[in-house]
């Protein structure tokens, strides 16, 4: 089985880097490169396991973070001028990607600056006055909707096959089936209309193989596209819950 998937909400390495400093609460200007190369690569593996088409860019800078990790492990050099006692080191590794994610984050912040403006905006209406609870129970779903990244759940998705593996294997021999991604959507949405709409993403993943698993994840972000379901989180890093919309 192969099923390949691209989507709009990889916005570039720099983005994923970005989220990954801020989900550490990491210093910007002294970014611990060892630990973020390490966490890096592994959305990348993640990302292949889930057979996701992968930008060249991503690969570029997972190449450049190692590079980078490689070179602050060798030992500084210092040159001596022969008119001035003042020894000078290497330039910092870390300088450029610094000034590109800080470059970043701030455009980032202006465009989401932007958005809320837009957002705002559109809530102006031009008619008589008519009973708009609906109108608003609809956008605070669409701003639900926006607060879970493709990370987040990139990142959940992680942390449940971690789990899986901790688990004794049992070794046995079965036929293999072909698993429909089609058919696990339809048992996704029926599974959400016996439990009154809403359900723990992590529930959608007990007992199942790691192909049952990719499939079902691929399930879940198809069925997102469609606007057949959502996902949302009550704070940052919380447990993700997906609804019927």
């Amino acid at each position: 089985m192969h099923y390949s998937v691209k989507l709009q909400a990889f916005e570039g390495p720099l983005d994923l880097l970005l989220h990954l400093i801020q989900k550490n609460d990491l210093d910007l200007h002294d970014i611990p490169v060892a630990e973020i190369t390490d966490q890096y690569m592994n959305y990348v593996h993640t990302m292949k396991v889930l057979q996701l088409d992968i930008a060249s860019e991503y690969l570029v800078m997972a190449a450049s973070l190692l590079e980078m990790k490689s070179s602050l492990l060798l030992p500084r050099q210092e040159e001596v001028y022969e008119d001035e006692d003042v020894f000078h080191d290497d330039e910092d590794p870390r300088d450029d990607l610094m000034k590109r994610l800080i470059e970043y984050k701030r455009y980032k912040e202006a465009a989401g600056d932007l958005r809320e403006k837009e957002v705002e905006r559109s809530h102006l209406f031009s008619k008589p006055a008519a009973n708009l609870s609906a109108v608003a129970d609809e956008d605070e779903k669409e701003v639900s909707e926006v607060d879970v990244s493709l990370y987040d759940m990139l990142d959940a998705f992680s942390k449940i096959a971690a789990r899986k593996k901790k688990k004794k294997i049992v070794y046995s021999t079965v036929q293999r089936d072909e698993i429909s991604i089609d058919d696990r959507m339809t048992h996704i949405v029926s599974r959400l209309e016996g439990v009154h709409g809403r359900v723990p993403f992590e529930s959608l993943f007990d007992e199942q193989s790691r192909t049952q698993k990719v499939v079902t994840f691929l399930a879940v972000l198809e069925l997102m596209k469609s606007k057949m379901i959502g996902c949302e989180q009550d704070s940052n890093f919380d447990s993700i819950v997906v609804y019927q919309t």
